[in-house]
């Protein structure tokens, strides 16, 4: 930050004496996490205060939109469920494309630790909580326990700063990615229960468009958006879950940038004389000069690490933390947390999470698929399992689906427990087991 503050030529203004401090703690790591966590507290008070009411029936305020014969008629809970989640979901997409593309999931020896551990650690969870519930009514809820909230990971593993090894942080992060990817699946196929053929065909042609226009060049955002919205009522009205629309289009965001660098910097040598004070004052149409040097040099990024890096920000400070308003508010009872869901999720995000983790990284290194990395043991790759038990943000979208648009008390009382207690043991194990100096 401080790097950017010196060489970037622009005076300092009045408001940057506010802004630059905010900015600063913005790039913290644990920041979105420690968001969150407030925006959880402030859910929590809200709902066991003397407002709980107001604030619960704020969340159903109604949201009407009409074009023509179509109205769309939901609740503000319900918009920021399937609406802004949807560009949650985008961003996922946007990050397990760059793995797959780029990243640690790119070559299948690298990728086959994080997807078995991924892998072991839904499967497990599941099977518990199904082994629990059964043929009970919270038999629904199996796909709670499965997902990994990677802010909240990133905000235990920022905590104890550089004593973690880099690779345990690849690590846990390919892990969350391959876990969302499960968590994607199980929403797609778990909770989807009648479709509309009609709706359905709608949202496969509007998909097949944004793919023609991405094969025929279209570099402008307003098409893609228009023609993905299009996309996303078509996905509502389907039956299937909205917010996968999203992670389709979050998918098929190219990876490769259409101009590289040494030609955008022969242009910009070409175009210097044009700056020159003097020429510049007498140079007509300059606002076109301008609007074509920031066309080009944004094609020197690829659309996907453009938009990732300009969205990114949004999910993790406005969107997730506006979710966690809406969705974290359950009235805290001690006979919530004696109920048998609320049981299932905790011993599914407590126990199920890193005895899968750590079975089915065992299995395929036992196999000779792949390898402990190296400067991680198997104490504290156990201790780093128990962090991905937080399962915060994904379990309580899951538990909506699972059991109505306001998700169940006990099943959400389930949720904030079992991740509390995930996070503390897993820093606290990590303390224990990591040397104390920096390994890597």
């Amino acid at each position: 930050m401080n790097h950017i503050e010196k060489t970037l030529p622009l005076p300092l203004q009045p408001i940057d004496k506010w802004l630059r401090p905010l900015a600063r703690f913005l790039h913290i790591e644990a920041t979105s996490g420690i968001v969150l966590v407030v925006c959880t507290a402030i859910a929590l008070i809200a709902a066991n205060s003397r407002w709980a009411a107001t604030y619960l029936a704020f969340w159903q305020t109604d949201i009407t939109l009409g074009v023509g014969d179509y109205v769309f008629h939901h609740s503000l809970h319900h918009v920021i469920n399937d609406g802004l989640m949807a560009i949650f979901f985008f961003v996922i997409g946007l990050e397990v494309k760059r793995e797959i593309a780029h990243g640690s999931l790119s070559d299948f020896k690298l990728a086959s630790l994080p997807i078995a551990a991924a892998i072991g650690g839904m499967i497990v969870p599941a099977g518990l909580y199904l082994s629990m519930q059964y043929g009970e009514p919270g038999m629904r809820g199996w796909g709670i326990p499965m997902a990994t909230d990677i802010a909240f990971v990133v905000g235990c593993l920022a905590i104890l700063g550089s004593r973690v090894p880099h690779r345990l942080r690849i690590l846990l992060l390919s892990l969350a990615i391959v876990d969302d990817i499960g968590a994607i699946l199980v929403i797609a196929i778990g909770y989807t229960e009648s479709l509309d053929g009609r709706f359905l065909t709608l949202a496969a042609v509007a998909i097949a468009v944004v793919h023609l226009f991405s094969r025929i060049g279209v570099r402008r955002f307003p098409p893609y958006i228009a023609v993905g919205a299009v996309a996303w009522i078509a996905l509502h009205e389907s039956g299937v879950h909205a917010t996968l629309i999203g992670v389709i289009l979050g998918l098929m965001t190219p990876a490769k940038s259409t101009l590289v660098p040494e030609l955008f910097r022969d242009y910009l040598h070409e175009k210097k004389e044009d700056f020159q004070e003097q020429r510049w004052a007498k140079r007509s149409h300059r606002a076109e000069v301008v609007q074509e040097v920031q066309r080009l040099s944004r094609e020197t990024v690829s659309p996907l690490e453009y938009l990732e890096m300009t969205l990114h920000p949004w999910t993790a400070y406005v969107i997730m933390p506006v979710f966690a308003l809406a969705n974290a508010g359950v009235l805290i009872e001690p006979a919530n947390l004696s109920d048998s869901v609320a049981i299932a999720v905790v011993l599914g995000l407590v126990v199920g999470k890193p005895i899968g983790i750590v079975l089915f990284s065992w299995l395929v290194i036992r196999s000779g698929m792949a390898k402990l990395p190296e400067g991680i043991s198997w104490p504290v790759l156990i201790s780093g399992s128990c962090l991905a038990g937080i399962g915060f943000t994904m379990a309580l979208f899951i538990d909506g689906l699972a059991f109505g648009a306001e998700g169940l008390d006990t099943a959400k009382t389930g949720v904030l427990v079992g991740s509390a207690v995930s996070a503390v043991a897993g820093v606290g194990l990590l303390l224990w087991t990591l040397p104390k100096r920096s390994t890597e």
